[in-house]
């Protein structure tokens, strides 16, 4: 049987164990058009939101999105991260919340590229519907606003 101690020690290990996973950069594939400034300032939006990005250029997005699933609610680029997609624009609030929950969806999106999202310029709040996408990647209804 255990003592007591020995439980708050295996409990705190844990504790700092889950600690150091949840607090470890979660990595993002980027894919882009090669000439697109406002991808490349997405990935730095989400660099300095602790992620690792790996950019990938593509000339024609097309085919991408299509395999993706995003291209019912284009953007400019598309991001794979932790077996979901995010299309376009997306604040990192949505993004950590679809994460946290891990609803039953392929993705998320911000269609278009609306000039006051991240990478765009300016956030204005309470401004931005982000999408939520189904596994055929047909916008269903919006996941959350910003």
């Amino acid at each position: 049987m255990q003592t007591t101690l020995t439980r708050l020690i295996s409990a705190s290990v844990l504790s700092l164990f889950a600690g150091n996973l949840l607090a470890a950069p979660l990595n993002a594939t980027l894919h882009k058009d090669p000439n697109c400034g406002c991808c490349i300032e997405y990935a730095h939006y989400l660099e300095e939101e602790g992620f690792n990005v790996s950019m990938i250029d593509h000339h024609n997005m097309t085919p991408v999105k299509q395999r993706l699933g995003t291209a019912q609610a284009a953007s400019c680029h598309t991001v794979e991260i932790e077996g979901y997609v995010v299309e376009g624009h997306v604040p990192v609030a949505a993004i950590h919340k679809m994460l946290t929950e891990q609803p039953d969806i392929k993705g998320l999106a911000l269609p278009g590229m609306p000039l006051n999202s991240p990478g765009m310029g300016p956030e204005k709040k309470g401004s931005l519907q982000v999408l939520e996408l189904n596994a055929q990647g047909k916008p269903t209804g919006i996941y959350m606003t910003l």
